[in-house]
């Protein structure tokens, strides 16, 4: 009897790490014939794997992504969960759509619609969203790779906001973005930066817990003083990478 209750526990310990392994699931979906070349150049620079490690995600949870631009991390989150989790992507969606979940592979990724309406004022630096609501709950994990400083603050209270009432209770927000000086003020130059001080401060006046931060993407050649488009800056920004729970 014991024996045979040792072997069950170990099977089911055996089925856990299958489920949770995600290492060799981000490597085939880096190594996808598929896959843009100007993709694969940002590799190194971004660090998929160790970033993914660090947030901790397993490929059996249900993740959100938050604006997915032209879809470089789908490319990635949408094969390592397509077996056993889910992938959502909201609010800045028109691009994959077109370019990336048409392709085969990606069918069982769902896009969220909402009436965020994503837009940029005249002669505003930031963008803005209006009152919306993200139309799911009890996810497990939200992420948002260099987005939030693209923002002011009205839109990313409601962002934030949103991203707190769609998650579970313990459910984790991974968010990197460009440096900016602390307390700098907004300029030409660091419009596309945000200060690392400032989001943790809004992140917990939204409820959530700050759970650890990481150097990954830490550059000690990043000056903090240019436009992260520049030529000598560019694929070389300091960035923060940051891991917050919801309670």
């Amino acid at each position: 009897m014991k024996v045979l209750l040792a072997i069950t526990v170990l099977t089911l310990a055996g089925h856990v790490l299958a489920a949770n392994e995600i290492d060799s699931k981000v490597e085939a979906a880096l190594a996808a014939e598929a896959r843009p070349e100007a993709d694969r150049a940002r590799d190194r620079n971004r660090l998929p794997l160790q970033t993914l490690n660090f947030f901790g995600m397993r490929d059996d949870m249900r993740v959100l992504e938050l604006l997915p631009g032209g879809g470089w991390y789908t490319r990635v989150l949408a094969p390592v969960l397509a077996e056993n989790g889910k992938l959502y992507v909201a609010i800045g969606t028109d691009r994959i759509k077109e370019n990336v979940l048409t392709e085969p592979g990606f069918e069982q990724v769902d896009v969220l619609e909402t009436t965020a309406n994503l837009h940029r004022p005249k002669g505003s630096r930031f963008y803005q969203v209006d009152d919306f609501d993200l139309g799911v709950s009890g996810v497990d994990m939200v992420l948002t790779f260099r987005n939030i400083h693209n923002f002011d603050k009205a839109a990313r209270d409601r962002i934030n906001r949103n991203v707190f009432k769609a998650l579970k209770h313990g459910g984790l927000y991974g968010v990197v973005d460009h440096t900016r000086r602390h307390m700098e003020p907004a300029d030409g130059e660091n419009r596309r930066r945000i200060d690392p001080v400032l989001v943790i401060k809004e992140m917990l006046g939204h409820g959530f817990e700050f759970v650890d931060y990481s150097d990954l993407h830490f550059r000690a050649d990043d000056e903090l003083e240019y436009e992260v488009g520049r030529r000598s800056v560019t694929g070389n920004t300091d960035r923060f990478t940051f891991l917050f729970r919801k309670p």
